[in-house]
């Protein structure tokens, strides 16, 4: 597709630092938190503390990946550079470039989310087999993560505008999904409120593959996952048009 294509050639030139900035933050969260703290936590279910955090670590680095290409990346081609009025240009639409760029996020996020798997598996914190389920189950996570950015994007004044996001939507729904440490340790009204985040069911279908067994019902999760990706790209869609097309 000439958009994707457009951006895999502008991403190649700086993709190592790219690749470095997605990853970092994930990474270091599992490798001081998994072994440092790990180290002084008796376990979670019988779990060592550095299995428990894979899981998470692996879901929120695909969910800041796409995060991030989706409103800064995005929104500056949105914006900025007037990227999108060129391609508008020409004979795609307003849907193929939307879609694009979803994708394009998507594929950034499973980046993102094969390189943490990748050391989960070399320092031997977990060779199950189900972790092949997992790549899979990060085009899902990806597109609905980059799809909710969008939105962001179509209602972005100014960069500043995603601090917002950041911090009343992505910040609690890493510290309340389960990332750290079990949901169900929060009071009951949390518990609650938390399920209905999209990291949590995110969570909910990784973390059992990294723990070397399928989840009880898969179908729950990936239900929940394909159903906000679903209502995010309409309404990325809706909100785009309604920026650009009026």
């Amino acid at each position: 597709m000439p958009v994707l294509r457009r951006n895999f050639l502008v991403w190649r030139k700086t993709a190592l630092t790219t690749v470095l900035g997605d990853v970092m933050d994930p990474m270091v969260a599992l490798l001081a938190l998994g072994y440092g703290l790990g180290s002084l936590l008796p376990g979670i279910d019988g779990v060592p503390y550095v299995t428990f955090l894979a899981a998470g670590s692996i879901c929120m680095g695909a969910l800041y990946a796409a995060t991030f290409e989706a409103t800064y990346s995005a929104f500056s081609r949105l914006h900025i550079q007037r990227t999108w009025d060129a391609m508008l240009n020409t004979p795609l639409s307003l849907d193929d470039v939307v879609f694009a760029e979803i994708l394009w996020a998507a594929a950034k996020s499973m980046k993102s989310g094969l390189a943490i798997l990748l050391v989960v598996v070399a320092l031997d914190i977990s060779r199950a087999a189900t972790l092949l389920w997992i790549p899979p189950a990060l085009v899902l996570l990806g597109v609905t993560f980059a799809a909710l950015a969008l939105v962001m994007s179509a209602l972005a004044k100014g960069f500043d505008f995603f601090m917002y996001y950041f911090t009343l939507g992505v910040t609690p729904m890493v510290f309340l999904s389960g990332v750290f440490f079990p949901v169900s340790q929060l009071p009951e009204a949390l518990v609650q409120a938390a399920r209905l985040l999209p990291l949590a069911p995110a969570i909910e279908l990784v973390r059992p593959l990294v723990l070397g067994r399928m989840p009880d019902q898969p179908w729950l999760p990936v239900l929940q996952l394909a159903l906000t990706a679903a209502v995010a790209i309409w309404l990325a869609t809706a909100l785009m048009r309604r920026r650009l097309l009026r």
